[in-house]
């Protein structure tokens, strides 16, 4: 039987900011699944239903996401996965994670992966991207509609939104990874019966990857060499030649040249040029 992978990412959906120190305050009270990440879990469960697959459910979070699991249980999934990993944890680490989830769960028959377009917390939207590089999957991202095929095995056809205004139509072969606009579907409501059972599922935990510190970039821009500390022209000259000693307007410079060379040849002149220059110690 095909298995139908959905990933959600349980975060503060209404964070509030510290007018004083400028922090995050996150309230677990406030803690969910983001629009998007119901949009997929919506056709998750519709693919399953024309397909006769079922729906296997994996978060990376911690404890507290154990309540979104049990709901995606309530409203139609078969089995779920928590991955125990830190909530801020960077992007290819929650994918890495996510990927060991899904291996586990699908048994080699995963037929499609939903996702949400992106998070409230960071908004980067590149999760479903670092998934589909692990699984080794096509991706199709921010689908704003899709249609799907009679079988797996067929192309999912998909709308994708662009820039200014414009759509791009999709052949999306399967397997694949997914991810949608929160405004795409609505997530079903799930029967009394179907959420008193979901307080008692069982939901699998494995341990996350260890996550590596990766460099956040705050600024960037040109390449700006150090300055270096030049002896200034002659007190006792004429302002006239302490202006063409500071210009440097009457010393020799070196004309311009076209080099014809190898790679390695031409990075070694650069470097060479520069040293030159003053630019390298």
């Amino acid at each position: 039987m095909a298995v139908i992978g959905w990933c959600g990412k349980w975060v503060d959906l209404h964070p509030e900011v510290d007018s004083l120190t400028g922090d995050v305050v996150l309230d677990e009270r406030r803690h969910g699944f983001s629009a998007a990440d119901e949009a997929a879990l919506e056709f998750a469960l519709t693919a399953a239903d024309r397909w006769g697959a079922t729906v296997l459910a994996v978060s990376a979070g911690p404890p507290a996401a154990n309540v979104g699991l049990r709901a995606a249980l309530a409203a139609g999934a078969s089995e779920a996965i928590r991955i125990d990993m830190a909530s801020d944890a960077p992007s290819d680490s929650v994918a890495a994670g996510l990927c060991l989830g899904l291996s586990r769960g699908s048994r080699n028959d995963l037929a499609l992966v939903c996702c949400g377009d992106w998070s409230v917390d960071r908004g980067s939207g590149s999760v479903p991207a670092f998934l589909a590089r692990r699984l080794g999957v096509a991706q199709a991202l921010g689908l704003l509609s899709a249609d799907l095929p009679a079988e797996p095995g067929h192309p999912l056809e998909a709308l994708r939104r662009l820039d200014r205004g414009r759509r791009e139509q999709l052949d999306v072969g399967l397997p694949a990874v997914v991810s949608f606009e929160g405004a795409m579907l609505r997530l079903r409501r799930a029967s009394l019966r179907s959420s008193l059972a979901a307080r008692s599922a069982a939901i699998d935990v494995l341990a996350g990857p260890i996550s590596v510190e990766q460099p956040v970039v705050t600024a960037s821009g040109p390449y700006r060499p150090r300055s270096r500390v030049l002896a200034g022209p002659d007190p006792a000259a004429s302002p006239r030649e302490r202006l063409v000693m500071l210009s440097g307007a009457l010393e020799g410079r070196t004309p311009p040249r076209v080099l014809h060379l190898e790679p390695e040849a031409a990075a070694d002149s650069i470097l060479e040029q520069l040293a030159a220059w003053g630019y390298l110690l």
